[in-house]
């Protein structure tokens, strides 16, 4: 008899282009760890309402984040893919959580600082944005998830989790494990602009389905070491944006090659960049061709959805229940007077 495997549980927001930073620092870590977890991958679209954004343009975004994952790798024959607002246990437990949730804990989370600092009038700063770590811990423990894949830029968002599982498990009796985290093995990946993370919004990336002739025109404009202004300085890859991606794309000889020609000015960035570019796009086509194909499926799409909605529904219902059951949430049988 095989041994129950422990269950995980990945979300991503339905914020436009799934893009290359996405991809290398989270989707292929859980496609490959479909064989050996039970896993659960939804599109949160309610951690998208934290800010502004047009209602006609999210369910297409819907739709894209969904094609976008199963292009690429999250089969929906060894996964659970579906929407996190087609499953109303998340909503319904992120309300009893935030009741033995500290106001001082969410402000202390990083996110919602550096959120609310770029906001002039705090009257402007939406509660969603405060309480979004409690959503994202009901998204985990209405699973009753074992194991989350994180990068360390989410290790926070983690460990909350985990101390609200712990409170309500003290208050209320042990109902939730306390997931642990796994690291993906990819860095922190930065945008082609080279001072911040791969994001759409900051328009520094490199979409899945963008076409190789933008993906090399990205690159070639992408920054690198910006202390080297000639072809004749030498170089530092260990400051350099597009040596990260090297390492992570590259074979062990080129990787090995572009460290020390930079080094030295043996090559200029155009050359080291040339064998980047062919590497991403090899990457992407496949990928990119896959969503196409996907994206023209309506039915099917539609139909990964309900059905995943519905396996991810049968777990949620359970734990409502347990958690309704511990909070006393039921009704009694009466006591005459």
């Amino acid at each position: 008899m095989n041994p129950k495997r422990q269950r995980i549980l990945s979300g991503i927001q339905p914020s436009g282009d799934i893009h290359l930073g996405n991809y290398l620092g989270a989707i292929k870590n859980w496609a490959d760890n479909i064989n050996n977890y039970e896993c659960l991958f939804p599109i949160v679209d309610y951690h998208a309402m934290t800010i502004p954004y047009d209602p006609r343009e999210m369910p297409n975004r819907i739709y894209n984040g969904i094609c976008a994952n199963i292009a690429c790798g999250l089969d929906p024959e060894r996964c659970t893919i579906f929407v996190q607002s087609f499953v109303p246990e998340h909503t319904e437990l992120c309300w009893i959580l935030t009741c033995v949730t500290s106001l001082g804990s969410l402000e202390r989370m990083t996110q919602f600082k550096e959120k609310s600092q770029r906001q002039a009038d705090r009257e402007g700063i939406n509660t969603g944005l405060l309480a979004y770590p409690v959503l994202m811990a009901a998204d985990i423990l209405i699973y009753k998830a074992e194991v989350v894949p994180v990068g360390e830029d989410q290790i926070q968002h983690l460990e909350f989790a985990r101390e609200v599982a712990r409170r309500f498990n003290n208050t209320f009796g042990e109902t939730f494990p306390e997931p642990e985290p796994k690291l993906s093995q990819a860095p922190r990946i930065m945008g082609l602009d080279g001072k911040n993370k791969m994001s759409k919004s900051l328009n520094n990336h490199i979409a899945i389905v963008d076409s190789p002739d933008v993906i090399e025109e990205k690159l070639r404009t992408a920054v690198t070491d910006e202390n080297r202004q000639r072809r004749s300085d030498p170089g530092d890859p260990d400051v350099c944006n597009i040596f990260c991606l090297h390492k992570l794309l590259s074979t062990p000889e080129e990787i090995e090659w572009a460290n020390r020609e930079c080094r030295v000015a043996g090559i200029g960035c155009i050359e080291c960049k040339k064998v980047l570019i062919q590497h991403v796009i090899d990457l992407l086509t496949p990928i990119r061709e896959r969503y196409y194909q996907i994206h023209a499926k309506p039915d099917y799409v539609r139909e990964v959805v309900v059905e995943g909605a519905k396996r991810a529904r049968s777990i949620a219902q359970q734990t409502m229940a347990e958690v309704k059951d511990k909070c006393g949430l039921k009704l009694g049988v009466g006591h005459a007077d």
